[in-house]
């Protein structure tokens, strides 16, 4: 199929008898057959089935049909199920190649089973418990309630009957199955299942068993044994797999003077997710240096180790820095999920202007391409998510990275190592030693780092890099700071990518609001006027009353046309370049924050919050 009847494919404009009008890329969803077991349980649509797809059509071709994925990323990913012995819907969704909710959505056509609308649906919480946490986690389901004698119960895959049959055991009731996202099924199996009263019980148990005030050495020896025991083994345990479930980047623990705090980086923002004895933070740390290979007896100097842990079944990398503060040793662990699904460059947010012009030039065959921003602001999923745009088939793709933070098939990776002596310049020039063609270099922090990078666009190699600056002109200026030339960045750099986070509005609290001054004044700012309805979320269970659920980013993507390069020579001005760009049609993060605003997708709290930019 072309990519011309793909397109006419999804841009009819009249729906079939029976069938809702949808947007383009999305599956109408099917109730099928509707019984009393099916009853009183929010579904998203009531259309009647399709007469395609066949129920023993595959579903790979059903994706196919709908143009969904191309058959590229089919092949793909039927090579990858054949090593992972996972359903081919989960490889798709994990590879990037569709959207989890378009493929609940075709799943449910093709199964004739309702969608549960986790989003909006009230989880009787006494009910869901019936079933171990264990095996609701392992196998994706989540009871919903009780129904005429039948038990409602979201599921990933309702046509696995062995998982229906094992529920009837369990619960003693037949089962009524729902199809639902996985991330939907595990977000409440995650509140339902909270982990404070354990963790309560557990610091309970630590803080009565903790060593009295002795010398240092003995301290040390006495901490040893308790950082072994059980309360201490648990706790560390629960946060990182809290930490993980609640989608949290990182977890801080911080003594306080009268308490441990411990809080969750989630979406960009730090949490507070609970307050533990003070007296528990020694046996604490000294278990997650244990578990890190650090040393435990030494408290005063900073230092650094890394944890890889299984958690519900996926692999986890740990990262773990202490330092001293005056009420005692602080310890960050920023989780790196190895197992996480890859954000594709449409998922990225990029509106379609900057997208189409970012991905026609990530197909050139040389130059340099950066990612600017501050630290956290995705420059590395950016990143990513180019390098698996690019065949690497037929090129020969290379990484030196600081971590890798996702290891991809058929691209050679490798990160720094202080030990070995292996920095960015140094691994960068080993990489031109191997016949590369596509090079990712995790950033560029250095003058030597930029000189190699620019040597390496100029002789043939499409480069691609991160740099941290406040917007896009900002990044070519960081270039002449080092010392690069001005023709040299003109004859190298083909485009630079400016962008920032910012949180979602949750789509399961997200209401209407009329705009208020900040929101008047921020559309003024960009040349338009606030349109008379605006959203937000008003808080829920699902984004734990902030409002927001996920980040998406804010992009202005700035390409070196012929006025930008002279300027970039002539060493103009940072005001003069931006002129220039926009002039030539350059989006600004601003103007692009505020389409995403005015769609709903955000707020201008938080994008103030956010895009620090004038």
């Amino acid at each position: 199929m072309t990519g011309a009847d793909k397109s006419q494919r999804r841009d009819r404009g009249a729906s079939a008898p029976g069938q809702r009008a949808h947007e383009v890329g999305q599956i109408p969803i099917t109730n099928g057959v509707r019984t009393g077991q099916h009853d009183g349980v929010a579904v998203e649509a009531s259309a009647r089935p399709r007469p395609t797809p066949a129920l023993h059509e595959r579903i790979g071709q059903v994706l196919l049909t709908e143009g969904l994925i191309t058959e590229e990323q089919l092949a793909r990913a039927l090579n990858a199920q054949r090593l992972a012995y996972a359903p081919l819907g989960t490889v798709l969704v994990n590879q990037g190649a569709v959207h989890e909710d378009h493929m609940t959505m075709v799943l449910s056509a093709h199964l004739e089973i309702p969608v549960a609308d986790l989003k909006h649906l009230e989880v009787d919480a006494e009910v869901a418990r019936l079933v171990p946490e264990d095996f609701a986690r392992r196998n994706l389901v989540l009871p919903l309630r009780r129904d005429n004698g039948h038990l409602a119960v979201a599921m990933n895959d309702p046509s696995n009957l062995m998982v229906i049959n094992d529920i009837r055991l369990i619960t003693g009731l037949p089962v009524a199955p729902y199809i639902a996202a996985p991330s939907d099924i595990l977000l409440n199996l995650t509140r339902i299942h909270d982990m404070h009263p354990r963790l309560s019980v557990a610091a309970k148990t630590l803080n009565e068993s903790r060593p009295q005030a002795q010398t240092d050495r003995v301290m040390t020896l006495e901490l040893a044994k308790v950082t072994s025991s059980s309360p201490a083994v648990e706790i560390v345990n629960l946060l990182i797999t809290q930490g993980l479930r609640d989608r949290a980047s990182d977890i801080h623990i911080e003594p306080q003077k009268d308490y441990l705090r411990v809080r969750f980086r989630i979406d960009g923002v730090l949490q507070d997710m609970a307050h533990l004895p003070s007296a528990t933070g020694a046996a604490l740390s000294s278990r997650v240096k244990i578990m890190a290979g650090m040393n435990i007896v030494e408290r005063r100097r900073a230092q650094d180790g890394q944890i890889s842990v299984n958690v519900d079944g996926r692999e986890l990398d740990v990262r773990v820095a202490t330092m001293e503060t005056i009420w005692g040793e602080k310890l960050v662990m920023r989780l790196l999920d190895r197992g996480r699904s890859l954000i594709t460059l449409p998922q990225l947010g990029f509106s379609q202007g900057a997208y189409h012009e970012y991905h026609r030039l990530l197909h050139s065959p040389y130059g340099m391409m950066i990612v600017s921003g501050p630290t956290g602001s995705g420059k590395t999923t950016t990143l990513y998510a180019s390098i698996h745009e690019l065949d690497s088939q037929v090129r020969n793709i290379m990484t030196i990275e600081d971590p890798v933070e996702y290891m991809f098939d058929h691209i050679n990776q490798s990160q720094i190592n202080k030990l070995a002596d292996i920095s960015f310049a140094n691994g960068l020039r080993a990489i031109l030693r191997q016949d590369p063609d596509i090079i990712l270099v995790g950033e560029i922090r250095d003058r030597e780092t930029a000189e190699i990078a620019v040597q390496s666009a100029l002789t043939g190699h499409l480069v691609l890099s991160s740099l941290h600056a406040t917007d896009a002109v900002g990044a070519l200026l960081r270039f002449t700071d080092m010392g690069i030339e001005g023709f040299l960045i003109a004859s190298s750099v083909i485009a630079i990518v400016a962008q920032r986070l910012v949180r979602k509005t949750c789509d399961g609290c997200r209401v209407p609001y009329a705009p208020a001054t900040e929101d008047i004044e921020f559309a003024a700012s960009v040349g338009v006027a606030a349109p008379h309805e605006l959203y937000k979320g008003q808080g829920c269970s699902r984004c734990n009353g902030t409002g927001y659920f996920d980040r998406i980013g804010v992009f202005e993507v700035l390409t070196l046309s012929d006025e930008v390069k002279r300027l970039v020579i002539a060493k103009a001005s940072h005001a003069e370049i931006m002129t220039a760009a926009v002039a030539e049609g350059m989006l600004p993060l601003r103007a692009d924050a505020w389409a995403k605003i005015s769609k709903g997708v955000t707020t201008v709290s938080e994008v103030m919050r956010s895009v620090y930019i004038i």
